[in-house]
């Protein structure tokens, strides 16, 4: 489980393809020494399991995979060497719940339609699939390329958020533009909530 709050921005350094899996090698400032083998690490959202860990220089370079599902059904498919990436470890007893419970498993993408930066903060408008607008409500929750984020409106398939400078500073978020695709997970209440509302009418 996690939160939906950063705690590192990674960098892809080399992409391995391995029929239908892919092989990453993430470069970030964790300490390597607190990273076992089979650790849960949020990238962008999707929870992808760590295989390999070192130390070069002073960056910490973790192996992670992404089999065939996560590559359809998010960016992952798409990132290229260089790409920028949120990261958060799974969440441990006593730390600190600052966001929202977050599995780290994505349910599809949603597109940046409008972008507009005003007083150092920047409003967003995305489209998303049909059938997860059931479960995106105004004041809600939902995450983002694995930042937790609060829903400001919302319109049939298409919702909007602010976020503050300190997220844009410390995500990956200050760098997006209107067009690109973001990994997107619905809150799971909203999801639990809906469920118990078609059994009962169904």
């Amino acid at each position: 489980m996690f939160t939906g709050l950063v705690s590192d921005v990674g960098e892809l350094i080399k992409v391995e393809e391995r029929g239908q899996l892919r092989r990453m090698r993430v470069a970030c400032h964790y300490d390597p020494d607190s990273i076992a083998i089979g650790a849960s690490i949020a990238h962008s959202g999707p929870c992808l399991t760590a295989v390999e860990v070192a130390r070069e220089g002073n960056r910490t370079i973790i192996d992670v995979d992404a089999a065939a599902e996560t590559l359809a059904l998010t960016t992952l498919r798409d990132w290229q060497v260089g790409q920028r990436i949120n990261l958060e470890r799974s969440l441990r007893i006593g730390d600190e719940l600052g966001g929202h419970m977050v599995s780290g498993h994505a349910d599809g993408v949603a597109r940046i339609v409008a972008k507009r930066e005003f007083d150092g903060m920047t409003y967003f408008e995305f489209q998303i699939p049909a059938a997860l607008a059931k479960f995106i409500a105004q004041k809600g929750s939902v995450a983002l390329d694995g930042a937790s984020l609060t829903v400001n409106t919302v319109d049939g398939d298409r919702f909007s958020v602010l976020l503050i400078p300190h997220t844009l500073a410390v995500t990956t978020w200050g760098e997006r533009q209107e067009g690109d695709l973001v990994n997107i997970e619905v809150d799971q209440m909203a999801r639990y909530a809906a469920r118990l509302i078609e059994a009962k009418t169904g």
